[in-house]
């Protein structure tokens, strides 16, 4: 396969307008099919009450945006390497690739939030010291953190589940200006919930896979020279050596 880099070109144009169309088009597709694969489900999240519950129901209804979120980085990955007109292809063939790799791990971190969402509701009733809640919630934010790192590497390798889970764990602490990229973040999304809504996270997931991916490509670029074969396309998944 080629680099197919001289009709990617040719297909975009070389003019501005063209170029700024293109842009405007895997926004609009990439987004677009971010809610539509990830977020539609969490259309139901309004209509339950107010209860916690219900943050089974809502842990089960976020299962969709993993695979999602790793396809809309596999094909903003694509975008930025070698751009051309077919956000759809890049985005359902990214889909295809990462959506089991990516569950095996998304399912065990929902349901680790949601343990621990239903304990900080409780806590008055737990009887616990005020410290406790502290605790939970650094835990929290250590489990997002070490998932958007392992997004980043799931959605551009092909990894065993333990794999992701360790070397996601390393370059947290090896990687300190990405750690901190992904924290910045994770306070957008959180002022984004606060200050509009939750659904305008949702709308906004497709761009926040965007932002995932350029904070994150120092470390998919260490891992992919580290620890697997030279890669023969540069926005496709590789193996481990």
């Amino acid at each position: 396969m080629g680099n197919g880099r001289p009709d990617d070109l040719d297909e975009l144009g070389s003019g501005p307008l063209s170029r700024g169309a293109a842009v405007v088009l895997w926004f609009f597709v990439v987004c677009g099919l971010t809610v539509l694969t990830g977020g539609l489900p969490l259309v139901l999240v309004p209509f339950l009450s107010d209860d916690a519950g219900n943050l089974w129901i809502v842990a089960l209804l976020a299962l969709p945006m993993g695979p999602a979120l790793a396809a809309a980085m596999f094909a903003w990955r694509r975008y930025s390497a070698e751009p051309d007109l077919r956000p759809a292809t890049h985005f359902w063939r990214g889909y295809r690739l990462n959506a089991l790799d990516v569950l095996r791990w998304w399912t065990p971190l929902v349901l680790a939030l949601a343990v621990i969402g239903f304990s900080l509701a409780h806590l008055g009733a737990a009887g616990v010291p005020s410290g406790y809640g502290i605790v939970l919630v650094v835990i929290a934010v250590a489990l997002m953190l070490w998932a958007v790192i392992a997004l980043a590497l799931s959605s551009r390798l092909s990894l065993r589940t333990r794999d992701v889970a360790r070397l996601s764990a390393y370059y947290l602490a090896a990687k300190p200006l990405v750690t901190l990229g992904a924290l910045s973040l994770l306070v957008l999304g959180a002022g984004i919930v606060f200050v509009i809504s939750d659904w305008a996270l949702v709308m906004a997931s497709g761009l926040i896979a965007f932002a995932v991916v350029t904070t994150t490509e120092p470390v998919v670029r260490d891992a992919t020279a580290r620890f697997t074969a030279p890669p023969t396309d540069a926005a496709d998944r590789t193996e481990p050596v």
